[in-house]
């Protein structure tokens, strides 16, 4: 329906002269307190208000969370090795996990050193992850590395076009592509890496991958899950 001039038009979310607006629609009810406040401690959405119940956060912030998984050592740094051993334990590849290591720590090292001078041994400082975050993104992650709700919940209602809580391939591909900001070539690559990555991880048997996998990924939770799964899986096939 094309928003008309009048007392209504203020919470118009589509209009046709922007088909655009009616193709992708944003969430209009969400039934949780305040979704448009960005939460620093807890990845919140319409299926759970408290966030991931039982998740030790740490005092981290959502993003650092999600970065906190392949700080092995828990020092607050992660090196290549310690994201090359989080990928391992999450099921890629030692090949996939060498590649990703080197050039993940490669794009997010510089932004998060203190000084001018770039460090060889590429460490990730997760108390200033929030510098690395770049463009063309969701917005899911505010820009000091909180999450918001209000941005996820959108996720789904622009682009889950077969299930309202679950995205395939081509879903994941056609937010890629709307999400791309003019002139940002690195955001471009850095999203579509990043999504394909979580596709990949998290995709179940009919090749969708859920919203609360997503949620999941946000704030660490589903890549401890996915690590516990698989120790226990492997030691139940070790000889008593």
């Amino acid at each position: 329906m094309e928003a008309r001039n009048g007392e209504n038009d203020a919470v118009e979310t589509v209009t046709a002269r922007a088909p655009v607006t009616i193709e992708r629609p944003v969430p209009t009810e969400l039934k949780f307190d305040r979704p448009y406040m960005a939460r620093a401690l807890e990845a919140v959405d319409s299926e759970h208000p408290s966030g991931t119940v039982g998740y030790d956060n740490k005092g981290y912030s959502v993003l650092q969370q999600h970065v906190a998984f392949f700080d092995r050592n828990g020092d607050g740094v992660v090196y290549p090795s310690e994201t090359y051993a989080g990928f391992r334990v999450l099921g890629f590849n030692p090949v996939t996990s060498f590649i990703s290591a080197f050039a993940i720590n490669a794009a997010l090292s510089y932004t998060t050193l203190k000084g001018w001078f770039p460090n060889p041994l590429l460490p990730v400082y997760i108390d200033r992850i929030h510098k690395s975050k770049h463009g063309s993104d969701t917005g899911v992650y505010d820009t000091e590395g909180r999450f918001v709700p209000a941005k996820f919940e959108e996720i789904w209602t622009k682009y889950a076009k077969t299930r309202p809580d679950k995205m395939n391939k081509d879903d994941l591909s056609e937010m890629q592509k709307s999400l791309r900001v003019a002139f940002d070539p690195f955001g471009w690559l850095a999203n579509k890496v990043e999504w394909n990555i979580a596709f990949t991880l998290g995709k179940d048997e009919e090749g969708f991958i859920s919203k609360e996998v997503v949620r999941g990924i946000y704030d660490g939770s589903y890549f401890e899950s996915v690590e516990k799964s698989r120790t226990n899986k492997k030691n139940k096939t070790l000889p008593e």
